[in-house]
């Protein structure tokens, strides 16, 4: 993902929040409604986690050092990992302890009754052009993945954080408009309670797909099957290596990839050789694969003898074989 993109995507989104916020806040204060309280901590719960993206991105690019020495790429899958708790707890435990506690006192909106619709519409088209600028840098890195794909496999969190955020806030704000209008409509406080349970409902929801996906990236994603494709055929078109006995690829931020692994090379009594090849094989991955920044290859001699008694249970000490569930070479190799 650009960084660029998903900086400007936050930026939007934090300047939408914030004046949503003030406008929301003031059409509380005069109206009492329920709903218009917890639109207005939502969009407060928002402007604070851009400002933790923000953070994070500025954080994540310090030098690495002999304690973090790959660096600090992780810590923007940390601080998108606290937003998916500020979303939660702040966003929407609050809106359905707001909606529990209007339902037990179901007073009406009594005065100023143009106020939270006429806030709640001019919110809607705040919010609209923040989700608008999402999409757009969004569909700059996209491609030809569905959203949903987009969101689940994307490795910097920043724009799919931004899109659920914004898409969470439109609906909220028609949650929103629904309840406060039919309490109006109806002079029935109950209806103020119902929307501000939907948004709370929605906020919750939206936290725990944010938190299971930043739990995943924390925990170390490997690279997309197309990148390992990549990387295994770059690894093993030349001439310096007959096979890959295993390999492994580790995500240490949203733009550097680790790749390590175990080289079958052809017999060799050189070692300045060994190691031109090494090195020619290294620049072509990142060719190909340019956020393939820490490479480490560790040459080999395969023993086709050795690995197939080691797949009939006879293994040999100190043979290379393949490992189970790890990339074992192009098919047919």
């Amino acid at each position: 993902m650009s960084a660029n993109g998903g900086t400007k995507a936050i930026v939007a989104a934090l300047l939408a929040n914030v004046g949503i916020a003030v406008t929301k806040f003031i059409a509380f204060l005069l109206t009492g409604s329920s709903s218009m309280l917890a639109e207005s901590i939502h969009s407060v719960a928002d402007s604070g986690n851009q400002g933790l993206l923000l953070l994070g991105g500025k954080r994540a690019r310090r030098a690495a050092t002999p304690q973090h020495p790959f660096g600090y790429g992780r810590e923007r899958y940390v601080y998108a990992f606290i937003v998916s708790i500020v979303l939660f707890s702040v966003g929407g435990l609050f809106a359905l302890y707001e909606a529990y506690h209007k339902w037990s006192h179901k007073e009406g909106i009594t005065e100023w009754h143009w106020v939270p619709v006429t806030v709640l519409v001019a919110a809607i088209v705040m919010e609209t052009f923040s989700f608008r600028t999402a999409i757009v840098e969004s569909n700059r890195v996209r491609g030809n993945q569905s959203w949903v794909r987009f969101v689940r496999r994307a490795k910097a969190p920043e724009l799919p954080v931004v899109l659920l955020e914004d898409l969470g806030a439109l609906v909220g704000l028609v949650f929103a408009l629904f309840g406060v209008t039919m309490t109006l409509i109806t002079g029935n406080g109950e209806w103020d309670a119902i929307g501000t349970a939907m948004i709370g409902v929605l906020l919750v929801a939206i936290a725990v797909i944010l938190a299971i996906e930043t739990k995943s990236l924390l925990l170390g994603e490997g690279a997309e099957p197309a990148d390992v494709t990549a990387i295994e055929n770059a690894v093993t078109e030349g001439p310096e290596v007959e096979r890959i006995i295993h390999m492994k690829t580790l995500y240490l931020g949203p733009d550097e990839l680790m790749v390590a692994a175990k080289i079958g090379v052809p017999p060799c009594d050189s070692t300045e050789k060994l190691a031109r090849d090494i090195n020619t094989v290294e620049d072509r991955i990142r060719r190909v694969v340019p956020i393939a920044r820490v490479i480490y290859l560790e040459p080999d001699i395969y023993d086709p003898a050795a690995a197939q008694r080691a797949g009939n249970g006879a293994a040999v000490a100190g043979q290379p074989v393949g490992e189970p569930g790890e990339v074992t070479g192009r098919p047919g190799s």
